[in-house]
């Protein structure tokens, strides 16, 4: 077959699943349409404007870029024409019958079916140019790469019945055009007024004019006397560049829906402009909504960058930290040379001066939405918080500004949702209380359970809740917080300074008197299982718990260190004994060396299983408990039997 010829393709499987539910599914969001195919002109004008800065020729004849809108009615058609970069055949075969990004499987996994989600999702992915089967029963695409002679034009086309046909052209201009033949349901969008509000409500703000014909010039090309005259439908002016008393909170809205390509409004945003040593221009957005690959820290992310108005990328992710990958935005500079790249991006000193600064911005931008704005703060948290606590570790110079950030779950807030900062543990700290206490578990249910804050809790000590897996790793990083040292409750000595009074300390004392013939006992049975039997400080219900050393992992790290095939370093708790506690004062009276044996073991296992351990030897353990059930069975059956049980 020459390379001329027609040919019929098929779509790659996760073109077909994402058709269907285009087709199916967002039948509410249909004009969502327009917006994505004109962006994707002004994307292919940027891509022109950029490859022309080192070849000038690209542009000629037509140097003057646009974006052209017709509807026409009797023909039941919209075409959406650019004279930007344009395409190959290979190139048409590629980007428009292929989702070649990494991370396909799991967007179309994420596809749910629920129109507000999956429209996020599909513009976030890139994938716009397939919303135009939801008004249309039929998709032509002329096109020409800019440079190629005007015999290599290539004409796509498709039906959405999960095949495209691909052919060669003659194409005079370069550029493409998108031709929908619209359904009959939707022949409301041929009509030219529907239109325009259309694109004064999603492309106003585009650095370049998007035309459509007169009115007047309509009548005219009807009766042949004159060809169609054009006019700008919108401000055709970058958005960033105009000042902020012009800009209204729609137009803002209305930009972050076109560069994040995403259809809810934004949470907040920051237009600044920085003139003296260095200049520049940045328009920063906190989205409402986390991607499906927040998670996937090789997924693209970053700002679009511009310089001196010229757009030079997408996902310049050198502007701001990993940790604000959430962060949407625009940066256009004045002194980056025109022909920058990714790798002079990640040494240039400026470059490195506008990430500080950007950075600073957003988290004050962070800061006034915690304080103003606290329900949508609480929104943001919901969505981002996990990743924001990144910083804490990777930002040590911005560590001050992210603390007042954090949100915790709390003893004080049995709904379990993160709603308390650091300020509001201090404003209810106790008279002496000298730490903020905080606790790592599998869950917050499991937390606020958990026997290490028992006895915090008995004295009113708020103790903040933590599950994130990435807690532990994340608190092993921050010390203080207004002169209050930060305290887990599972290790090390509980350090309750002015919270116990003269009368603890002495019962604490008797206990350890009244003890150490017990703990002296368990810590032989024991052996090297623990480095310590003690009396405890942090029980008040449960009858034993382990605890760990300063600097030892938790159960969580090295469960994830074992996932990742790396080997935990060893650690070896100490044991607290609550001697108060039934269970306990039994053992105490146990003179049987096996029995003694058979309830410490029993003890040391519990105790690993609440602190979320695992067990070195489960089925020793179970057995162990079953003797101890036929034990007690055998017991009360025996005193069921007796006479005196009468």
């Amino acid at each position: 077959m020459s390379d001329h010829a027609k040919q019929t393709l098929g779509f790659q499987a996760e073109v077909r699943q994402l058709l269907k539910l285009m087709i199916h599914s967002l039948y509410s969001h249909r004009e969502i349409f327009l917006r994505e195919l004109i962006s994707n002109a002004s994307d292919a004008n940027d891509r022109l404007r950029f490859q022309a800065i080192a070849q000038p020729e690209l542009l000629a004849p037509d140097a003057d870029l646009k974006v052209w809108i017709d509807g026409d009615a009797t023909a039941g058609t919209v075409t959406i024409r650019d004279n930007g970069i344009g395409m190959t055949r290979e190139e048409a075969i590629a980007h428009l019958g292929t989702i070649a990004r990494s991370g396909t499987a799991e967007f179309v996994q994420s596809l749910t079916g629920d129109q507000q989600k999956d429209s996020q999702l599909i513009g976030q992915f890139g994938v716009g140019f397939y919303s135009a089967f939801i008004v249309a029963d039929r998709v032509e695409v002329l096109t020409r790469k800019a440079g190629a002679a005007p015999a290599e034009g290539v004409r796509w086309e498709s039906s959405a019945d999960g095949e495209f046909t691909v052919e060669s052209l003659t194409r005079e201009e370069r550029g493409t055009s998108v031709v929908l033949h619209l359904k009959p349901d939707a022949r409301e969008f041929a009509d030219s007024y529907r239109l325009r509000a259309l694109i004064q409500r999603y492309s106003d703000h585009l650095g370049f004019p998007v035309l459509m014909r007169k009115e007047a010039s309509q009548g005219d090309r009807k009766r042949g006397e004159s060809p169609p005259e054009y006019e700008t439908v919108n401000q055709a002016k970058a958005l960033w560049t105009r000042p902020r008393a012009e800009i209204g909170d729609e137009e803002y809205k209305q930009l972050y829906q076109h560069i994040a390509h995403d259809f809810s409004e934004p949470l907040a945003w920051s237009h600044n402009r920085v003139e003296g040593k260095r200049e520049y221009t940045s328009l920063l957005y906190l989205p409402r909504h986390a991607p499906f690959d927040l998670w996937q820290r090789e997924a693209a992310r970053g700002l679009k960058l511009y310089v001196k108005r010229v757009f030079i990328m997408d996902e310049a992710e050198q502007f701001l930290p990993l940790y604000l990958r959430f962060v949407k935005g625009v940066i256009d500079s004045s002194d980056l040379p025109l022909n920058v790249s990714r790798e002079l991006l990640q040494h240039d000193p400026e470059v490195e001066a506008i990430r500080s600064s950007l950075t600073r911005r957003v988290l004050d931008l962070l800061g006034r939405l915690a304080s103003e704005q606290p329900e949508d703060y609480a929104a943001f948290w919901r969505e981002f918080g996990a990743v924001l606590k990144e910083g804490l570790a990777e930002d040590v110079a911005n560590r001050e500004k992210l603390l007042p950030l954090l949100r915790f779950a709390s003893t004080s807030d049995p709904s379990g949702e993160p709603s308390v900062g650091l300020a509001q543990y201090l404003q209810r700290i106790k008279p002496g209380q000298e730490r903020i206490y905080y606790l790592i578990a599998e869950s917050i249910e499991a937390g606020r359970a958990s026997p290490y804050i028992e006895r915090l809790k008995a004295r009113g000590v708020e103790v903040l809740l933590l599950a994130d897996r990435i807690d532990e790793w994340v608190m092993r990083q921050v010390e203080a917080f207004e002169g209050k040292r930060f305290k887990d409750a599972s290790r090390g000595d509980l350090e309750l300074g002015g919270l116990e009074s003269e009368s603890d300390r002495q019962a604490a004392d008797d206990e350890l008197k009244e003890s150490k013939g017990l703990l002296k006992r368990v810590k032989d049975v024991l052996g090297e299982r623990v480095t310590e039997v003690r009396v405890a400080s942090r029980l008040a219900e449960s009858p034993a718990c382990l605890v760990l050393g300063e600097h030892d992992l938790g159960a969580g790290m090295r469960r994830i260190l074992q996932v990742s095939g790396q080997k935990a370093p060893p650690a070896k708790p100490l044991l607290e004994l609550n001697v108060r506690h039934p269970i306990v004062r039994y053992l105490d009276g146990v003179r049987d060396a096996g029995e003694f044996s058979e309830l410490a073991l029993l003890l040391f296992d519990q105790a690993a299983l609440a602190e979320g351990g695992q067990l070195g030897n489960p089925a020793d353990y179970v057995q162990r408990l079953n003797r101890l059930l036929v034990k007690l069975a055998a017991g009360a059956a025996g005193a069921v039997g007796h006479p005196s049980a009468a």
